[in-house]
């Protein structure tokens, strides 16, 4: 493959739906340019795109794909997501190193939650954007009726650019509005040009009046040219419909099949002429030393790259993708990560296309490349060169909201268990894996089932590794409720120094964790036992005397005591304050505790009272609601965490996908009698 400068590159992500046609469009894609001679199906595992071992049984995409195809003379690097909403933060990858959007939508469905998701992210950032309807080979496509649809669900500004081209109730072809010729594809992705002869010209003319207004907006020249009631010429028209998709005011709309690859060159071709190239855009800015630097799009400019994805294969070891931002990168150049402040060697210099590496001697700002084998980098960080360091703003991925405990099926391979997942962290940010200090359990959090599912097959393909998921356990909490003043004696003689200690203490519900105290008079208890009374309490603390949970928030204030000139050590005060506390503990009336968690959910208002009512059953309160600036609301609430580890998988089913939430540990309150005994009762 040629090596190309950024103004003869696009780099264009594809959203849309799972099952919409993504990886399909991607293979027509491959197939109309030559790359391939002929194109892989899902359903028989062979595309280009999905090639890893979970993609190929699931028949999802799982990860990005980078796919860069050759037409007319510029280079296309698509970015296939995926459409499941688990694998979101792959998207977040995608819309960093590129510069415009196609939305896939499958036109034998219509508007799907994925559709919607996708549009309202791209209208949040204002990414440029062309949406191409696939799949209008089906039966029972009313082209006119999804046109409205997708005007009245998101915006005028959608305006469509083809027709699709009907004979004998077969898709065949598609229409150029703006230069109203015909194209057929009987024998080839190619399409063949034919004249119109009359057709479609009512449509024709309704939407090129739509477009040209559009383009009249784009500058005061081509308003007072329209309001003349002059026609644009071809290079007018152009250069507006590329301003005005650039602007956030209008949006292509283009139809085909990528499966039998029609219309699949005017799509290629649209990209081309509207999506913004590279050299189109600012040049970004990062930081040095604090203080905010750019460095140009030429060549002879310094280079840098931001790193958007990483892939772990167990038998070509870690390739990182990455987008060159500014200057260029050859294969025997030094580079640096500033992110991690480490020098790095390049394990060579290639464009991926599925897996297939494609060495090139070089790349020039605005494209998309990879290596091998670097030893420090992750995704989010900036590579460049240590003479001219720049540091970029990481990506931010969605926090976690599903949650299971993972456990290693067979006991040899428990050492091999976090190292691997830690690996497959690398290519997969949004995921977590922790270790609870209190329940001793190490969580696996995601973005959804499917996800969890995915990161498990990952560790027995790729590691040889097999793990069990468990429900998580809560780390309940004990503490009293009133006060008690009791006294705990160690005494032990078994010939020689014995051990003696006497301490008097109070215990009483408190705010803090912890306080000690002390009030001795007339030196019944000396000073120096002091810390092993306290140490002694705060050791019993760890496990209470309902459950054998941790106990919080209790004052210990020690006020009398005796001792033994002889016997009395450190030892025997520590052992008395830890007798002295189960038996105070068990007389201040103790009570179990579990933790509470906030939660901000945003729904469309349509489910309110569903989400209202489901929380009301997870014993949760709704705090307050709000309407954010889509019209959605945000509420507001707690909930206990024993009732929110399936919540993501809930609230999926009950907003059919629409809603999201995050939580964040708040507070501990004291679990209902009857809930409490059960888990003392199943401890």
């Amino acid at each position: 493959m040629n090596v190309y400068s950024g103004k003869d590159i696009r780099n264009v992500a594809l959203l849309g739906h799972s099952s919409s046609g993504k990886t399909t469009l991607t293979e027509s894609a491959l197939f109309t340019t030559g790359a391939i001679t002929r194109q892989g199906k899902i359903d028989d595992g062979n595309t280009v795109s999905d090639f890893g071992r979970e993609e190929i049984e699931r028949g999802v995409s799982i990860g990005t794909t980078s796919i860069p195809v050759e037409f007319k003379e510029t280079k296309i690097n698509f970015l296939d997501t995926p459409g499941y909403f688990d694998f979101i933060g792959e998207m977040y990858g995608a819309k960093r190193a590129s510069e415009g959007t196609v939305l896939v939508v499958d036109a034998s469905s219509g508007i799907q939650v994925g559709t919607e998701k996708s549009w309202n992210n791209l209208e949040k950032y204002n990414t440029p954007r062309v949406v191409f309807l696939n799949k209008m080979d089906r039966d029972g496509i009313n082209y006119e009726e999804l046109i409205e649809e997708l005007q009245i669900t998101f915006d005028k500004k959608i305006i469509p650019f083809t027709l699709p081209v009907y004979e004998d109730g077969k898709f065949v072809g598609v229409i150029d509005i703006i230069d109203e010729m015909r194209y057929t594809y009987e024998n080839g992705p190619i399409g063949e040009r034919h004249e119109l002869n009359g057709d479609y010209e009512d449509l024709i003319e309704k939407f090129k009046f739509e477009l040209s207004e559009k383009i009249a907006e784009t500058s005061e020249e081509l308003l007072e040219k329209y309001f003349a009631g002059e026609k644009f010429t071809h290079e007018e028209m152009i250069v507006g419909i590329k301003k005005s998709i650039m602007n956030g005011d209008l949006t292509p709309i283009l139809v085909g099949s990528a499966e039998k690859s029609i219309g699949i060159d005017f799509l290629l071709d649209t990209i081309i002429h509207c999506i913004p190239k590279p050299d189109d855009m600012e040049s970004p800015t990062g930081l040095r030393d604090g203080e905010e630097i750019s460095f140009g799009k030429e060549e002879t400019e310094p280079f840098s790259a931001v790193v958007f994805k990483t892939i772990v294969d167990p038998y070509l070891g870690k390739l990182t993708l990455f987008r060159v931002m500014s200057g260029k990168l050859t294969e025997n150049m030094h580079i640096y990560n500033s992110t991690k402040e480490e020098e790095e060697r390049l394990g060579g210099l290639f464009l991926l296309r599925g897996k297939t590496q494609i060495k090139v001697p070089e790349l020039k700002s605005g494209d998309i490349g990879a290596t091998s084998r670097l030893d420090y980098t992750e995704t989010g960080d900036t590579l460049c060169t240590k003479d001219n360091i720049i540091l970029y703003e990481t990506i931010e991925y969605p926090q976690p909201t599903l949650f299971a405990a993972v456990e290693a099926k067979d006991r040899s391979d428990e050492d091999k268990v976090i190292p691997s997942l830690r690996r497959l962290r690398e290519e997969d940010p949004t995921f977590t894996i922790d270790r609870n200090s209190e329940t001793k359990q190490f969580l696996l959090g995601g973005q959804g089932n499917m996800q969890i599912r995915a990161i498990v097959d990952k560790l027995k393909n790729a590691f040889d590794v097999e793990v069990d998921l468990k429900d998580p356990k809560v780390a309940y909490r004990e503490t009293i409720r009133s006060k008690s003043d009791v006294q705990g004696r160690h005494r032990r003689q078994s010939g020689g120094a014995g051990q003696y200690g006497d301490v008097h203490i109070k215990f009483e519900p408190c705010e803090e964790d912890f306080i000690f105290e002390e009030e001795v008079f007339g030196g019944a208890v000396p000073r120096n036992y002091y810390p092993a009374v306290e140490k002694g309490i705060e050791e019993a603390m760890r496990e209470g005397v309902l459950a054998g949970y941790p106990v919080t928030n209790i004052k210990a204030t020690l006020h009398d005591g005796s001792y033994h000139p002889v016997d009395s050590n450190e030892m025997a005060f520590k052992i008395a304050a830890s007798m002295a506390f189960k038996k105070g503990i068990k007389e201040a009336k103790p009570i179990l505790l579990e933790p509470i968690m906030s939660l901000e959910i945003e729904i469309p208002e349509e489910y309110l009272g569903d989400i209202m009512g489901d929380m009301n059953k997870r014993r949760g309160r709704i705090l307050g609601m709000k309407q954010d600036e889509d019209g959605n609301q945000i509420v507001d609430a707690e909930a206990p965490q024993a009732e929110l580890f399936n919540y993501a998988i809930d609230l999926r089913a009950m907003t059919q996908s629409r809603g999201k939430f995050t939580m964040d540990f708040i507070k501990y309150e004291e679990v209902p009698g009857e809930i409490a005994e059960n888990i003392i009762k199943n401890k």
